[in-house]
């Protein structure tokens, strides 16, 4: 990451170890191999459709998740690239998906090329630090720890190498599916997305290679909003596609680091949520805003049955301007009986009657006390 000098001083006083008080005297940070003096970007957009099917056994398994830790530069904007930190070169990391009863282990090795320390803390994790203590590592060094997964949900895991809203900031983040024992209700499509802020020193919409700042990070002030990773992730590169007729189930998390999300899928109601990644209590029904935390996760599960585009947001919706939106395509039959556009509503037999809106608002008095 490259910062001005304010930032450089400041991360220098706030990060740990040799590697990293070096690292920060490169410029660029260990930039990938250049062609024509533009650097090669790394596709780092998670599809949300990238994810393990449900799984298939019912018995505890011994589970191996292999990790690596990534600095690479990618696309967050039509024209912007920003230096990501990220596991397995996506943002989110992968989706990782085991049952109750499991033993896990994670293995997680830091490439080679880069210039910060970074681990892994997993929420699912009952032990020091989430897994993150345990798997601190150089540039180069691989670290691993193995864990039971003791309590059914869905759960966050991120960097947490100090300071940790930073690395989570620039990519460092994913979800961990722990399947209860008799496994979640069958569905037509799952997806997987993710929510995050990132900070940088240059303003929305500048166009080159963005830097990252600490400075707008402390002050809790983000330039962008997305969705897995970048501006147009799930829009015009990867959006969700289903069918009328079909349920989905979208595995929403927050990395954060710092802002709350309203997560809200415009034109849909959700038939079920499974709140702060609750899979074992009662699920809440027709839901039609549901509020996650950074570093929290919900379930939603809905029926499609009506055609069209429906576009998910954060209901604080100026988030939308700073990249903040997705798209889920549906494909297939109309269906008049539930939604219709009349093109001429006092010709038409079948539209309902019409009251004037200001006949229809509740009519608000004024009391005197």
């Amino acid at each position: 990451m490259r910062t001005g000098s304010s930032n450089q001083s400041t991360m220098r006083r706030l990060l740990s170890g040799a590697a990293v008080a070096a690292a920060l005297l490169v410029s660029p940070m260990m930039l990938p191999a250049m062609a024509g003096g533009v650097p090669a970007l790394t596709d780092i957009v998670r599809a949300p459709t990238d994810l393990p099917a449900p799984l298939a056994r019912r018995a505890p398994a011994h589970v191996t998740v292999n990790l690596e830790t990534t600095e690479v530069v990618g696309r967050l904007a039509d024209g912007t690239s920003f230096s990501y930190w990220t596991f397995n070169n996506k943002v989110p990391g992968p989706f990782i998906r085991v049952r109750v009863g499991d033993t896990v282990t994670v293995n997680l090795a830091n490439h080679e090329d880069s210039a910060m320390i970074h681990n892994v803390d997993f929420h699912s994790v009952t032990g020091p630090g989430g897994g993150a203590e345990a798997t601190a590592a150089d540039p180069g060094e691989a670290k691993s720890f193995t864990f039971k997964a003791l309590n059914p949900g869905l759960y966050v895991y991120h960097c947490a190498v100090h300071p940790a809203a930073l690395h989570i900031a620039n990519g460092m983040y994913g979800m961990i599916l722990v399947e209860p024992e008799e496994g979640l209700p069958k569905v037509d499509h799952e997806f997987y997305v993710m929510q995050g802020e990132i900070y940088t020193e240059q303003p929305l919409g500048e166009k080159g290679e963005v830097e990252a700042s600490f400075t707008k990070l402390l002050d809790e002030r983000p330039e962008y909003f997305v969705f897995n990773g970048a501006v147009g992730a799930l829009t015009e590169q990867k959006p969700l596609k289903a069918k009328v007729g079909e349920t989905v189930r979208i595995f929403f998390g927050v990395g954060g680091p710092n802002y709350t999300s309203s997560f809200h899928v415009i034109g849909e109601i959700f038939d079920k949520v499974y709140a702060m990644g609750d899979l074992t209590g009662p699920a809440h029904k027709d839901v039609q805003t549901i509020s996650v935390a950074p570093g929290g996760a919900a379930a939603v599960e809905f029926e499609l049955q009506v055609p069209g585009r429906y576009v998910l947001v954060d209901h604080a919706l100026s988030r939308v301007q700073r990249g903040l939106v997705g798209f889920l395509d549906v494909t297939g039959p109309e269906n008049p009986g539930i939604f219709r556009e009349n093109a001429d509503p006092a010709k038409s037999s079948e539209a309902a009657p019409l009251v004037p809106v200001e006949k229809a608002q509740p009519q608000l008095v004024a009391h005197k006390h």
